[in-house]
């Protein structure tokens, strides 16, 4: 029986930490992270999940002091399904079949954190998820499979998230046989033909007016809570919808009109701010 060592958090790590279990493989220990306090906890406990199977869990340890407990596991596999740390090469050697994690895009695209964000932020059609290996450089290593999904124009981050939880678990549960029975067909990850994004923080929610409107509506998409959300100074905007109607002065940003609002950005187009908290 195949036994791998999961690193995991979010919906993601839960899902696919699922699969494995579904697929008989043996865990015998999951390390994930403490649910930060200044943080909306939206989503499913990789935790939870692991003590009710009765696998050992391990919250935040020093990664290199892990070692001996790798060793004497003995792993074919190690796993990440968006643990947010790297794993550092020391440990990646521990696995004997090899290391793997999966990615929330369409590996080359959105190497990096925060890729469903990124990819909301800048009108992409289409994000994804990637089971590659785990090499020094993040999400560089060779792809084992992926999984497309569609991102409409007006969907929010989070609607984009839940599809690639999805498609993640697809991923996982498609790619297991291959995996234990070493029939998985490994391809280059292009690197070149992708890009690299670093996190984001709630201050990049902060609205420049000067933006064209599908751009400030992307920015409205991409943060949307539960993530930290979009702002200016006197609103918080969760959700925007593009309109054609005239604006009553050349001002940009927001106004009020007939009880409801919009704004007015800088190329001359006009937001409906559906929602709208004023602070």
């Amino acid at each position: 029986m195949a036994k791998a060592v999961v690193f995991g958090y979010h919906d993601v790590g839960a899902r696919c930490l699922g699969a494995l279990l579904d697929a008989r493989v043996t865990v015998p220990l999951v390390v994930t992270h403490r649910d930060d306090p200044h943080e909306r906890i939206w989503f499913a406990s990789v935790a939870e999940l692991a003590r009710s199977k009765g696998i050992d869990t391990l919250l935040d340890p020093d990664i290199g002091a892990l070692r001996p407990t790798l060793r004497a596991i003995a792993p074919d596999f190690i796993f990440s399904f968006y643990y947010r740390r790297m794993l550092p090469p020391e440990v990646l050697a521990q696995a004997k079949r090899g290391a793997y994690n999966m990615h929330g895009s369409l590996l080359p695209k959105y190497r990096g954190r925060a890729p469903v964000n990124w990819a909301v932020l800048n009108g992409e059609s289409e994000s994804g998820a990637t089971l590659h290996e785990m090499v020094v450089k993040p999400d560089a290593g060779r792809i084992i499979d992926q999984q497309a999904v569609p991102i409409g124009p007006d969907d929010l981050a989070v609607d984009v998230f839940r599809r690639v939880t999805q498609a993640a678990e697809t991923v996982m549960r498609r790619s297991i046989g291959p995996l234990l029975s070493g029939t998985a067909r490994l391809r280059p990850n292009e690197l070149t033909k992708g890009s690299y994004f670093g996190g984001r923080r709630p201050e990049d929610g902060r609205i420049d007016w000067r933006n064209s409107a599908r751009e400030i509506h992307n920015l409205v998409r991409a943060v949307a809570p539960p993530y930290p959300g979009a702002f200016c100074d006197r609103l918080k905007i969760n959700r925007t919808q593009m309109v054609e109607r005239p604006a009553p002065s050349s001002e940009v940003g927001p106004y009020r009109e007939r009880g409801e609002w919009f704004a007015l950005c800088g190329d001359g187009k006009v937001l409906r701010l559906l929602e709208v908290q004023e602070k």
